[in-house]
C-alpha cells in the first residue's frame, strides 16, 4: 500500500546550536523519503540556523526553508501549513529529536481511526550538569503538575495536549490555523480546538522523542515566566481548557506576596508568612530528596543541590508570570466574554 504523504513543518528561530540534529533525526525515519516533505520555517534568525538548514537542503529537494518575518512559532506554524501538501501533518521543533520510527508509529496510530491527532512522551536531557537538573525537574510531576507527555512514559491514553504531534489534514482543516497572538501555548490552545470540535489526541506510548531543557535558570525562569504569562489569554478565550493544576502556582506567589507585604506592616502577620515558606520547602525538599539522589550519580552532589532551587524557579516564574498577565490583560476579560 501506498504511504500517506507526510509534510513534517519546523518553526525554528536561532537554533544553530540544536538545529542540525533535529533535522538529522527527521531524515532519518524508516518512513519512505519519497512520501515525506520537510518545511522549517525560520523566524529570521541571525545565529547562521539558516545558512545549517540551506547546507541540508543541497542534499535533497524534499527539504524547504521558508520565512517566518512574525518570528514566533504560531506564524511559523501557519506559513508552513500554508505551503504543505501532507495528507499528515507533523510539528518537530529545532529543539529536539525524534525517534526514527516517528513518523510511521504516528501515522499508524492515525490510520487506525482512533485519534486525529497523536503524540507521544518526551525524554527531556540536559548537555550539562545543571541542565540535567533542570531536565529532571521538567520531568517531575511536582515540577510540571500533570503534564502527561513530560511525565508519563509507558502508556497509550487519550489526553488533552501533546508535544510534536501529528494531526490529519481533515482535523487541521476543521480548527483552522494557529493563533498568532499567543507567544507561548498556542499548542495547547490549538489541541483544546481541536478536542472541542470532537477530536480526540492520543499520548502512544512508542511515539518518542527527545527535547533539549535549558542550559541554565535564567532562561528557564524566562521560559517558564512566558508559559504562565501566555496562559491568561487561553484563559480569556477558553475558560474551561483550564485545569486546578495550573492555578496553583499563581496562588502560591500570590499568597507569598501578599503575605510578606502584609507581615512587612504588623509583626503580627509574619506567621503567617512563615508558615506559607515552611510549608513549600518542606514539601520541595521531601520531594526533591529522593530525585537528588538519583542525580548525583549523574551530576555529583553539588549539582544535585540544585533540584529544590530549579523547582522554586519553575513555579515562582510561572506564577508570577500569571499575575503579571491577569494585570497586563485586565482589558481583554470584557472582549472574551463578548
Amino acid at each position: 500500500m501506498k504511504s500517506p504523504f507526510v509534510s513534517v513543518i519546523m518553526p525554528v528561530r536561532n537554533e544553530a546550536g540544536y538545529i542540525e540534529r533535529s533535522l538529522g533525526a527527521v531524515f532519518a525515519q524508516d518512513y519512505p523519503a519519497e512520501s515525506f516533505e520537510v518545511i522549517v520555517a525560520d523566524g529570521m534568525s541571525a545565529d547562521g540556523t539558516r545558512e545549517i538548514v540551506r547546507q541540508w537542503q543541497s542534499r535533497g529537494p524534499s527539504l524547504k526553508l521558508i520565512d517566518n518575518p512574525g518570528m514566533i512559532a504560531p506564524t511559523g506554524l501557519n506559513a508552513a501549513l500554508a505551503a504543505a501538501r501532507g495528507e499528515i501533518i507533523v510539528r518537530v521543533d529545532g529543539h529536539c529529536e525524534i525517534a526514527p520510527d516517528y513518523l510511521r508509529n504516528c501515522i499508524a496510530h492515525l490510520e487506525t481511526g482512533g485519534a486525529e491527532g497523536v503524540g507521544g512522551p518526551i525524554e527531556t536531557i540536559g548537555e550539562t550538569a545543571t541542565a540535567s537538573v533542570i531536565a529532571e525537574a521538567m520531568s517531575s510531576g511536582f515540577g510540571v503538575g500533570g503534564s502527561a507527555f513530560r511525565t508519563i512514559k509507558d502508556r497509550t491514553m487519550l489526553t488533552d495536549t501533546v508535544a510534536f504531534p501529528a494531526y490529519t489534514r481533515s482535523a487541521i482543516e476543521r480548527a483552522g490555523p494557529f493563533d498568532e497572538e499567543l507567544v507561548r501555548n498556542q499548542d495547547d490552545e490549538y489541541n483544546y480546538r481541536l478536542r472541542k470540535l470532537g477530536a480526540r489526541i492520543l499520548l502512544a506510548a512508542d511515539v518518542r522523542s527527545r527535547y533539549y531543557s535549558r542550559a541554565n535558570i535564567r532562561s528557564l525562569n524566562r521560559q517558564y515566566f512566558q508559559y504562565g504569562y501566555w496562559k491568561v489569554r487561553v484563559l480569556q478565550k477558553h475558560p474551561r481548557q483550564m485545569s486546578p493544576r495550573q492555578f496553583v502556582p499563581p496562588l502560591f506567589v500570590a499568597s507569598l506576596l501578599t503575605a510578606g507585604l502584609t507581615a512587612g506592616l504588623t509583626a503580627r502577620l509574619w506567621p503567617f508568612f512563615a508558615v506559607i515558606c515552611c510549608c513549600y520547602l518542606g514539601t520541595n525538599l521531601i520531594v526533591s530528596a529522593p530525585l537528588a539522589r538519583k542525580l548525583a550519580r549523574k551530576v555529583g552532589w553539588p549539582h544535585s543541590l540544585l533540584l529544590p532551587p530549579v523547582f522554586a524557579s519553575i513555579h515562582f516564574s510561572y506564577g508570577l508570570g500569571f499575575l503579571i498577565g491577569m494585570i497586563k490583560f485586565a482589558p481583554r476579560w470584557l472582549e472574551s466574554r463578548r
